[in-house]
């Protein structure tokens, strides 16, 4: 099967990186052509966006075989560029899903996550943030909670670290072995609310999307639980994958500069974090602009259309093997 037209990265033997518009989604698990029997377990790690559920059934048919089906769906988050794909996927792999418990309400149909804040961040992205939905997603009984003792369901050998701040159930996933950390948007690896950065891939460690991120101390607590891993691999849910020696050094200092580099001065989270618990968002202040979304929706609809239109015909289809 030719899938030589998506960008398919292989960051290990087992770990492939699929890139979709401005997202990664992973999957994780030896390929076929590696393999010694006739079956294998691997999993999807986030199902990136809607348009991405065709090259994610393509490249994990050529990676693993065409009857193959990962042993679950598992979510950093549930954020639109993140679970986009998954109602298209689950129609085709009966597979469960598996995210953090405090992130279950935002996919059961229980709740919505809290409006962006496009004052933050100082990008076009962060301000046609209003245009991007918080709706959240009814999987009813297709989704399930994570283990509490941190393993990830279907991949010996990795743990889920709970990473919140940019949403309350966010987890990030670390495997010892080659200390390896798929970090969803706890931290990125290029300035996410800058469109010059999305469109470049700019390759830069930063915290998480300013205009999402809904509590800063918990989201500088995770930085730093991260850096303290002191990974050698950094693969995020935006930009490109980070490798070597420098990256737990890089990710050391945005710990240590947080409040310096990546907490906003103003913004409508920044002093009063979202308040959410087990059943969803309790919580959340006014806007910090009045008016702002609407602006942001009226100014921002021309610009976005052709910025989605632009990204998809640069990042949607790419050279790479899988």
């Amino acid at each position: 099967m030719d899938v030589k037209h998506y960008e398919i990265e292989a960051l290990a033997p087992d770990v492939a990186r699929l890139r979709i518009g401005f997202v990664n989604v992973y999957l994780v698990g030896a390929p076929a052509s590696a393999r010694t029997d006739s079956a294998t377990q691997w999993v999807l790690i986030d199902a990136g966006l809607a348009m991405g559920a065709a090259q994610i059934l393509e490249v994990a048919a050529a990676r693993f075989g065409t009857q193959s089906r990962p042993a679950a769906i598992i979510l950093t988050h549930g954020h639109f560029d993140h679970v986009g794909a998954l109602d298209a996927l689950l129609h085709v792999w009966d597979v469960p899903v598996y995210a953090h418990m405090l992130e279950l309400p935002f996919l059961t149909g229980r709740g919505d996550y809290p409006p962006p804040d496009s004052t933050v961040g100082g990008g076009l992205v962060a301000r046609l943030s209003p245009l991007v939905p918080e709706r959240g997603l009814d999987l009813g009984d297709r989704v399930r909670p994570l283990p509490p003792n941190r393993a990830v369901p279907g991949l010996p050998g990795w743990r889920w670290v709970h990473t919140p701040g940019h949403a309350p159930g966010h987890v990030s996933f670390y495997r010892e072995s080659g200390r390896f950390l798929i970090a969803g948007d706890a931290v990125t690896t290029t300035r996410q609310e800058s469109m010059f950065s999305v469109v470049t891939q700019r390759q830069e460690v930063h915290g998480p999307p300013a205009y999402f991120t809904i509590d800063w101390e918990r989201a500088r607590r995770s930085v730093v639980a991260l850096a303290a891993l002191q990974p050698t691999v950094v693969a995020s849910g935006h930009g490109e994958p980070m490798l070597g020696p420098s990256v737990a050094r890089d990710l050391t200092a945005i710990a240590r500069e947080f409040d310096r580099r990546e907490r906003p001065k103003r913004g409508r989270y920044v002093n009063r974090p979202v308040t959410t618990d087990e059943g969803g968002v309790l919580a959340f202040p006014p806007s910090a602009r009045s008016g702002g979304v609407r602006w942001g929706a009226l100014s921002g609809v021309a610009a976005g259309a052709f910025a989605a239109t632009w990204l998809y015909r640069r990042f949607g289809r790419k050279t790479g093997n899988p």
